[in-house]
């Protein structure tokens, strides 16, 4: 089977290879079903006494069900008969398509293949025999060409780019006072502005002059916006006095047609500071939009709240016409495909939901020239990345890409050498994981019996004015507590991922509005509401991890208000004592003492479990141990 007859398929697996490292995908011990320790012990203790290959097989989305057996059952006892180790993969085929990756000796995948075959070709199917349907193929990679395939990959891509029309990214003419500003005044500017850093990110001696210089910041939105006026029209209607600190430095550098990375914490600014260049970049470019394949800007964000508050910022400004939809997961489909059809230059969307719309192929991705990845980090922590990766295949190279995030790890940075050519990065404040200091965070460490009775003390004592979330760390819990308020005549409002959307969307109204006052919610609330005048945030549970805790904590102190945050700790939250004693002692709040005591039991604790887990098959059998024990 040669590569251009499935140049989708290659194309797809090509790219992804080729994005970490070319890693085989004998390296790969994790698939749908997460990880299966006794088989992959199995594997590895067999010694490798054959040679190990890998086996691509594409089989119909709709045979998975047959082949993955209630529970994972079929999968497993699969793996076991044959002594292979099998993955799949939804996203690496085509739209109807999965692909299985079969790891073993070539005897054994030979035997897994048969089976498979049995499974999705047999039985009570119209097949005559136990052959592969047409539709199924498999694929050998033991001896592929991945240099060749990645070539002819890369020279398949430019052939498809060269057709399309250029694209104009410059739209800046400096103002006079932004350019004699001196270096002393810039460092000056950027530092009393909340301590804006701005530096390259990745080397590249390549670079010319002009792309290795970076832009001074503007101090208004004139010099920003000076040879726009309906831009600074607009500007003036929402009563905006000066750019946020974000904006001040990330203007400059977006109306230069240069990639950014913006590092800062939600509430500063971040939506505005690439949507007003996006408006400019739409309606800079040569081609008229009738005559435009899809939407020249393209959102992607990590949740439905998130998307919904970012349509609803882009429809806060009207210019010369254009046209944004939101496309989420759990909304109206065909009313969404509708809209996307009928002609819109911004398309805000989560990964899911548009995969699913380009897969279709309703929705034209190839004439996207301005890319926005916001809360990238969080997109990771869900699991997108197989799905943005997927989608950025059929965006233009040379387009001009925007990322913001709320912290810097590993995989973001992956994610930007991977699809940013030689961007700037934009950070506010400081890259140090930290909580906004407008807030004042409270610990409270308690038995677990004791929190509903704190709760419902927190709630006699609100004032009129006080408005609450309280995170919990499952949605069971969240309809559990609803229940019981609704039934003691507490007003209250619930948010959580098992929820219609229609209900999210009230849930949220009805808190704006002051409908009522307190809204339990489960992480799907952490990021992306803008709900300026809440009060206090309550974390009835620890969340899952510290990074959690300061989005929860963002929720509150926002637009330049104060806030309160409450959480309760109990026994089993230990592991995180240290990392929030960090964020409690940046932000100059008071540290209980008795936090200070759990930090300091919980890393004596591990010490003893790495000592006594080296003999007793390692660390994850003593942790498993405590926890039985609470």
């Amino acid at each position: 089977m040669s590569y251009r007859s499935n140049k989708r398929q290659y194309e797809d697996h090509g790219r992804r290879e080729r994005d970490r490292t070319f890693q085989r995908h004998n390296d790969r011990f994790s698939g749908d079903f997460g990880n299966n320790d006794s088989n992959a012990q199995n594997y590895n203790d067999r010694g490798h006494d054959a040679a190990t290959t890998s086996m691509m097989i594409f089989i119909q989305q709709r045979n998975l069900g047959k082949l993955i057996g209630r529970g994972g059952s079929q999968i497993r006892a699969l793996q076991e008969e044959t002594r292979t180790k099998i993955t799949i993969d939804r996203n690496a085929g085509s739209y109807e398509q999965a692909s299985v990756t079969i790891h073993g000796t070539r005897a054994d995948q030979q035997q897994a293949w048969n089976a498979i075959k049995d499974l999705v070709g047999g039985g009570t199917s119209s097949q005559k025999d136990n052959s592969v349907p047409k539709t199924e193929e498999v694929i050998d990679f033991t001896n592929f060409d991945w240099s060749k395939a990645t070539k002819e990959c890369e020279e398949y891509q430019k052939q498809v780019w060269a057709t399309l029309p250029p694209i104009r990214k410059d739209f800046y003419k400096e103002d006079s006072h932004v350019t004699n500003m001196s270096k002393k005044y810039v460092a000056d500017l950027r530092k009393n502005n909340n301590n804006i850093e701005v530096k390259h990110v990745f080397e590249n001696e390549e670079n010319s002059a002009d792309e290795m210089k970076i832009p001074n910041p503007v101090e208004t939105f004139e010099q920003a916006f000076k040879d726009y006026p309906d831009i600074l029209e607009e500007i003036r209607k929402q009563g905006f006095q000066k750019p946020s600190p974000i904006q001040c430095q990330a203007w400059p550098i977006l109306l230069s047609g240069r990639d950014l990375i913006g590092i800062a914490q939600t509430g500063t600014g971040k939506t505005l500071a690439f949507l007003l260049p996006a408006l400019i970049h739409i309606d800079g470019q040569a081609t008229p939009r009738t005559e435009r394949t899809g939407p020249n800007v393209l959102v992607m964000a990590p949740t439905r709240e998130l998307a919904l508050q970012i349509e609803k910022e882009v429809g806060k400004y009207s210019y010369h016409g254009i046209k944004a939809v939101c496309v989420y997961g759990g909304g109206n489909r065909k009313e969404q495909i509708n809209v996307v059809t009928s002609g819109v230059q911004i398309v805000i969307a989560t990964p899911g939901r548009l995969n699913d719309l380009v897969q279709a192929k309703v929705l034209d991705v190839s004439a996207v020239t301005y890319l926005i990845l916001d809360e990238a980090d969080r997109m990771l922590d869900m699991g997108f990345e197989p799905q943005i990766r997927k989608t950025l295949l059929d965006v233009r190279p040379d387009r001009q890409t925007v990322m913001t995030s709320a912290t810097w790890p590993q995989g973001v940075r992956r994610l930007a050498q991977s699809y940013m050519k030689n961007p700037l990065q934009v950070f506010v404040g400081s890259l140090d994981l930290a909580a906004v200091h407008t807030v004042t965070q409270r610990v409270y460490l308690i038995d677990e019996e004791e929190k509903k009775d704190m709760m419902l003390h927190f709630f006699q004592e609100m004032g009129p004015n006080d408005k609450v979330i309280v995170f919990f760390g499952k949605k069971a819990m969240v309809d559990h507590i609803s229940s019981d308020l609704a039934l003691s005549g507490i007003h209250c409002q619930s948010i959580h991922g098992d929820r219609e959307q229609c209900d999210r969307e009230q849930a949220l109204e009805d808190m704006k509005t002051g409908y009522v006052h307190i809204l339990l919610a489960t992480d799907v609330a952490s990021r992306g509401l803008d709900i300026e005048d809440i009060t206090h945030v309550l974390n009835y549970d620890f969340p899952r991890d510290i990074e959690e805790y300061v989005h929860r904590v963002g929720r509150t102190g926002r637009a330049g208000r104060t806030g309160e945050s409450i959480t309760f700790m109990t026994r089993k939250d230990w592991s995180h004592a240290k990392e929030l004693m960090n964020i409690l002692e940046e932000a100059d709040q008071e540290v209980p003492e008795e936090l200070y005591k759990m930090a300091e039991r919980y890393e004596a604790w591990k010490k003893k479990a790495e000592l006594e887990g080296r003999g007793r098959g390692g660390f994850r059998g003593g942790r498993n141990r405590y926890r039985d024990g609470l």
